[in-house]
């Protein structure tokens, strides 16, 4: 069974930093796109940052995060982080952990294979 639990999230005032972590179990994550998607209250749910599969081994973020928040990925733990620093009032959102079995990135397009239950992050300002 595949399985993304995420942890990491809570209340932090504007200009704070959170750490969120996400371990894959069932699969193995270096051969997946982990990455990030957010969604707050009353909007769609947006990307914010993916880093691929090991052998292309490439980040992106959108441009709203870019420069705050850095993805990284411990294979051995079979986990993903986001570290975000620099936070906004307009960061606070519900955090979902993806993983696309492809390994690529695939911009624009809907999100393929498995998500975390999401992690609630609040900046208060």
């Amino acid at each position: 069974q595949v399985r993304l639990l995420e942890s990491g999230g809570g209340v932090v005032q504007a200009g704070g930093s959170l750490t969120l972590s996400c371990e894959l179990s069932g699969r193995s994550a270096s051969s997946h796109t982990m990455g990030w998607f957010r969604q707050a209250s009353g909007k769609e749910r947006e990307f914010v940052a993916v880093i691929t599969s090991v052998t292309k081994s490439n980040i992106y973020y959108s441009e709203s995060v870019k420069g705050r928040f850095t993805i990284s990925r411990d294979n051995a733990k079979n986990t993903v982080f986001l570290q975000m620093n620099n936070l906004k009032s307009e960061d606070t959102a519900v955090y979902y952990c993806h993983a696309d079995p492809r390994g690529g990135f695939y911009p624009g397009s809907t999100p393929r294979g498995y998500w975390g239950q999401g992690t609630q992050d609040t900046v208060s300002s």
